[in-house]
């Protein structure tokens, strides 16, 4: 028996770039690291909230590429002459991904408490109804 995809079932016509984006999402390695929340703010606005303590702004950088919001934090060696004793806080680097529907963008992204928080808004398209006219052939 075949595996029925949505991009292979005959009423779901153009789908196929959603199911690239879903495995893609799969795939996207994302360990656990930062923890973050992802809240909605209203019917059409959302917020993602990473938790980056001893990152600062120029230690993060917030990209999309191709309908995915890219999120990288690499923080400076600067700290090389000092020995710890104990070293219990994480200061590796990361990379969060997150797939972005259609109509998803992305607004401003704000550094509070040792939280980065990245809000997203949805606009909603304007129904349209189209009428196709039939050509005698």
């Amino acid at each position: 028996m075949t595996k029925l995809t949505m991009g292979s079932h005959p009423y779901m016509l153009g789908f196929e770039q959603l199911e690239r984006m879903l495995e893609r999402s799969a795939k996207s390695g994302n360990e656990g690291y930062p923890p973050f929340n992802i809240e909605q703010t209203s019917d059409n606005s959302y917020r993602i909230t990473l938790a980056v303590a001893g990152f600062s702004e120029d230690d993060l950088s917030i990209t999309v590429e191709d309908r995915q919001l890219v999120i990288r934090g690499r923080q400076s060696d600067e700290a090389d002459h000092r020995i710890y004793l104990h070293r219990g806080i994480a200061a590796r680097q990361f990379q969060r991904s997150f797939v972005l529907a259609d109509g998803v963008e992305v607004g401003e992204a704000i550094m509070e408490n040792g939280l980065l928080h990245v809000d997203l808004t949805r606009a909603l398209p304007e129904p349209v109804v189209q009428k196709i006219k039939i050509k005698k052939g």
